[in-house]
């Protein structure tokens, strides 16, 4: 039987050199019987395969007509065997240079850079790369440029893509003007009270000293220790020994902060008429944490919910406004997704500028519930598209309480120390003052950004705090609320 592309074998031969049917005595499997049968082998008919072989995998060349053609056999070897690349052209090994480092001799050299095409290879077609223009291949004619067509929705702002807005950095940390006081000593402080307290008359200096250079945890165990060493009640003796606005002031110092707010929005809401201001003024600025708790010790001090204290004296979107803040539910993720902040923008647009009316619970949603950096981002990105800042829509399209409250949350999320320095100015301003507002600022910002909240007052109206404070009120007539200043030492 002949096979296509081998010679035949001759009649009654096989490789083994003996009949064409099997030997009687085939050589046994195991290279150390090989030797005694090396006779039977045929030695031409070997070297035949041994040559075709070595043409198939690259080796010799096995010139054309070494092996008689056969009617429907193998096409004829082609040169240097199938395995080697054509003469004159480096062979190739996958995209990767060959074994060794070097070309050998004669051969040019390899790419200078990965993935570069090999020699005698076309260059392959450029690439376009984001902010170049177009590339062209060879012979081909550039694009022209067209002008872009027209926005989807021309009255909604477009964007010109993704860019992320300068975003001020939120300060953190204690910015107050009163810090805890090294070395304390809560009987000690209490038996100075006792003493300013004692007799006739009343040591004011000796009391504004002690209290007014304490921490609100420290007092709260000076109120503790003078009970423990005199078995009476220090609020009590505070009131029976203090009058007017140096009492409401020093009686505001020794409650804890969140019983202080708790107290203010009973008063604002108390007898007839609302102070829609102080409750603004405490739900826009105080913290998740602090609203929280908040909740809780109104509901424990007065046998009534937030809310429902809200509800008896608002209504309209004010109240939905205030019962929103009053949650203390705000996001308080950091991180900024522009795609969200685009898309925030645009809805403020539409349920504001770009509508007849005002779609007030679209800003309510927005601002009440986004993260404090989402809202920052939001902000700017408003101005940069509607080219108008977001208070100056607020008021355009809104009025009343709900346009104060509204504002509020705005001033307070992008600056907050510069909210409380605008309502401290206003406090002093015209005709008498605001005294309540004063002290109520002066007290719950003493330990949280007061510092900022004196440079931003310096900043915004070019005069010290401290300075309108004296002059509106005088140190003598309402030292207390001076001796917050005078602990940050620099009358700013």
């Amino acid at each position: 039987m002949s096979y296509p592309g081998y010679p035949p074998a001759a009649p009654g031969s096989s490789p083994w050199g003996g009949t064409a049917c099997p030997p009687s005595n085939p050589p046994p499997i195991g290279l150390e019987n090989v030797a005694g049968y090396a006779a039977q082998f045929n030695p031409s008919y070997m070297a035949g395969m041994a040559s075709n072989l070595a043409g198939t995998f690259g080796g010799t060349y096995v010139p054309q007509g070494a092996y008689p053609s056969t009617p429907g056999g193998y096409p004829p070897v082609p040169p240097g065997g199938f395995g080697q690349s054509p003469s004159g052209q480096q062979p190739s090994y996958g995209g990767y240079p060959p074994p060794g480092g070097n070309p050998p001799s004669g051969m040019p050299s390899y790419p200078g850079y990965p993935g570069g095409p090999a020699p005698g290879q076309p260059t392959p077609p450029p690439m376009n790369y984001p902010g170049q223009p177009p590339a062209t291949y060879p012979g081909q004619q550039p694009m022209p440029n067209y002008p872009p067509g027209p926005a989807v929705n021309p009255s909604v702002p477009s964007y010109g893509g993704i860019t992320v807005p300068t975003v001020p950095p939120v300060t953190h940390g204690n910015r107050g003007t009163i810090t805890e006081a090294p070395g304390f000593d809560p009987l000690k402080d209490a038996e100075v009270l006792r003493k300013a307290m004692k007799g006739l008359g009343t040591d004011e200096q000796a009391i504004i000293d002690c209290l007014g250079s304490r921490s609100n945890k420290q007092r709260q165990q000076i109120i503790l220790s003078f009970k423990t060493a005199y078995g009476k009640d220090l609020i009590k003796d505070l009131k029976s020994e203090l009058s007017g606005n140096f009492e409401k002031t020093i009686l505001a110092m020794m409650k804890t902060p969140v019983m202080f707010d708790a107290y203010e929005i009973k008063e604002a809401i108390k007898g007839i008429g609302t102070d829609e201001n102080c409750l603004i003024e405490i739900l826009a600025s105080r913290s998740n944490e602090h609203i929280q708790e908040l909740n809780r010790v109104y509901k424990a001090e007065f046998k009534k919910t937030l809310e429902e204290a809200i509800k008896s004296d608002t209504s309209g979107h004010f109240q939905r406004l205030l019962i929103s803040l009053s949650q203390g539910n705000r996001d308080e993720s950091t991180s900024v997704d522009m795609a969200l902040v685009q898309k925030d923008v645009q809805e403020l647009y539409a349920a504001g500028e770009n509508r007849l009316g005002t779609d007030e619970s679209k800003f309510n949603a927005i601002l009440c519930a986004r993260s404090r950096a989402h809202l920052r981002a939001v902000f700017s990105e408003y101005q940069r598209m509607c080219n108008r800042d977001i208070e100056k829509s607020i008021c355009r399209e809104m009025s009343g309480d709900l346009e104060k409250g509204m504002l509020a949350v705005v001033k307070c999320l992008k600056n907050t120390p510069a909210f409380f320095a605008e309502r401290l100015q206003k406090a002093m301003k015209g005709a008498g003052t605001k005294d309540r507002t004063l002290i109520r600022i002066m007290v719950s910002r003493s330990e949280v950004d007061l510092l900022d909240i004196r440079a931003e007052y310096k900043r915004m109206y070019g005069r010290s705090l401290y300075a309108d404070i004296t002059v509106s009120l005088g140190d003598f007539i309402f030292p207390p609320v001076t001796s917050f200043l005078l602990v940050g030492h620099a009358y700013c």
